[in-house]
């Protein structure tokens, strides 16, 4: 390799692991100069880390006698990390191929022979599908010499490694390895579930009263006409949870359904954001009446405006019996600086005691005791979060914040797999044409309340609205069906591709748009 390229991976492995420097833990968790210090990169929140880096640092010393400290890094959100990761680990195998510097031994660890180390030990947070995308790794090409023969190898090295429990440990802490079909735990034990996060409906009950509508109990109460204007989303394509969310309402609805309940979604929206943070709190303002949220991001908010006074206008909606509910894990760095205190801080995180941190009421000395003989739960924060362990639903849900139980509450429908789709389509018919869906939207439920449509008009402007537009595959014209998503699903796969039709796509919709309104018009 030459020396310019290593130069280069290794300025830019430094670039974008900056943001990695910065660490947080306002509760005296961060480093503290001469103890043993476990590295942890986070998308968590301050309130997060907060509880369960002081718990650890209490823990740690209770049970191995000996004082550690937590060096938080918080450089954004768990795509960001992903990338990063990507970035760091690729350095780090050009750096130590030029000099022939690392071994991965038979269960894939990694090791650099300079004595340095992937710079952290632990990713904490974000969800099943990151995670996984994180043992699945990075794969690099490396050169073998035999003679005078050198052939190119490629190599797939995971960015995590296994944890350290026995399959009679984890039978004891999870049971079946199951909520709803998504798993709790990798069977390989790469990452391991320490909470649950659900996906729902927060909404501000002030105007849901002042509409005249009652609370949201099912995504699709979220496309009435009352609401028009009214619902705050974020970009799929810029949100990994709420994509999520919509291919799981696609999954439980049904195709023609499921896109109906986006598109009458997407009609009503006030905006969609970058942010899956901000529907949240502008649903808690009064600036919007709903939107989608990841559990613990509604409750959140709802807890912020009852601490301060604002009562209880902020509900969150689990829709039972159709919410996907996914493990929030943890996983161990592979090439990481201290791999024994890694595996240490997951079993804490299992522990009953730290499981109490997700749920329980804050500094609540009626809470039952824990194994210091100290009342379990956080001292600052209501996390609001769900425990992973379903012991702490039978032995412990009196002393719940929340008394949902995502066992009970989940759907057992598989997500599709249709997340390309959502970011596809859903760009193209509500996203980067918004207006004009949502005056189309507001044109057809016009027309639906007139009276002046007949059964026939109607049914046209509905199938205006709701219709999908063709993609041409060698020459023939491919409707969007469920049938066909993969055969569409491919050709979008040449990203070039996919930016001609995304500009054909909404082409096709705004036309439709159009010729809705223009009839509403015409017809009044």
């Amino acid at each position: 390799m030459k020396m310019q390229q290593i130069t280069i991976a290794i300025l830019l492995a430094l670039v974008l692991g900056v943001p990695f420097l910065m660490s947080a833990g306002k509760k005296g968790t961060g480093h503290q100069s001469g103890t043993r210090t476990l590295i942890i990169v986070t998308p968590h929140v301050p309130q997060i880390r907060d509880e369960f880096g002081a718990g650890f640092v209490e823990w740690h010393q209770r049970v191995y006698d000996e004082a550690v400290s937590i060096d938080w890094r918080t450089p954004g959100g768990t795509s960001e990390i992903r990338k990063q990761l990507e970035a760091l680990f690729k350095g780090a195998i050009k750096n130590a191929t030029a000099s022939d510097g690392y071994t991965i031994d038979e269960d894939g660890v990694l090791s650099l022979h300079d004595g340095s180390s992937i710079p952290f030990d632990i990713m904490f947070g974000g969800g099943s599908f990151d995670h996984t995308a994180v043992k699945n790794g990075i794969t690099f090409t490396t050169e073998n010499t035999t003679g005078s023969t050198t052939t190119k190898i490629n190599i797939e090295l995971s960015m995590s490694r296994a944890a350290d429990f026995t399959q009679e440990e984890l039978n004891e802490l999870f049971g079946e390895n199951k909520i709803g079909p998504q798993e709790l735990y990798d069977p390989e034990q790469h990452w391991i579930g320490t909470a649950l996060s659900s996906f729902g409906i927060v909404y501000n009950r002030d105007v849901f009263r002042k509409l005249e509508l009652d609370d949201p109990r099912a995504f699709s109460d979220l496309t009435v006409p009352e609401l028009e204007g009214w619902i705050a989303l974020a970009d799929p394509r810029q949100s990994g949870s709420i994509t999520t969310t919509f291919d799981s309402i696609l999954g439980n609805e049904g195709w023609e359904d499921g896109w109906r309940t986006l598109r009458g979604m997407s009609g009503n929206t006030r905006y969609f954001t970058n942010s899956s943070t901000k529907p949240p709190i502008d649903v808690s303002q009064g600036e919007a009446a709903a939107g989608l949220a990841i559990d613990f991001y509604g409750r959140g908010q709802a807890q912020v405006v009852k601490d301060s006074g604002g009562g209880d206008r902020v509900g969150y909606s689990d829709p039972e019996g159709a919410v996907y509910v996914d493990a929030d894990p943890i996983s161990i760095i592979n090439g990481g600086p201290d791999y024994e205190l890694a595996t240490r801080f997951v079993r804490y995180c299992l522990t009953d005691e730290a499981q109490a941190l997700w749920q329980f009421r804050k500094d609540d000395l009626d809470n039952p005791l824990g194994s210091d003989g100290k009342p379990m739960g956080p001292r600052w924060h209501e996390l609001r979060r769900m425990p992973v362990k379903r012991s702490m639903y039978t032995e412990y849900s009196e002393y719940f914040v929340d008394k949902a139980d995502p066992f009970e509450l989940v759907s057992d429908v598989m997500n599709p797999g249709w997340r390309q789709g959502v970011k596809v389509m859903m760009g193209s018919f509500g996203i980067d044409i918004a207006n004009e869906c949502r005056a189309a939207y507001k044109a057809l439920n016009s027309a639906k309340a007139s009276g002046n449509f007949s059964d026939d008009e109607i049914a046209e402007l509905d199938r205006l609205f709701y219709a999908f537009p063709e993609t041409e595959i060698d020459g023939e014209l491919v409707p969007f069906t469920e049938d066909t998503y993969r055969t569409v699903r491919n050709v979008w796969r040449d990203s070039k591709r996919q930016s001609e039709l995304e500009i054909e796509y909404a082409a096709f919709f705004r036309n439709n748009y159009a010729e809705i309104v223009n009839r509403v018009r015409t017809k009044k």
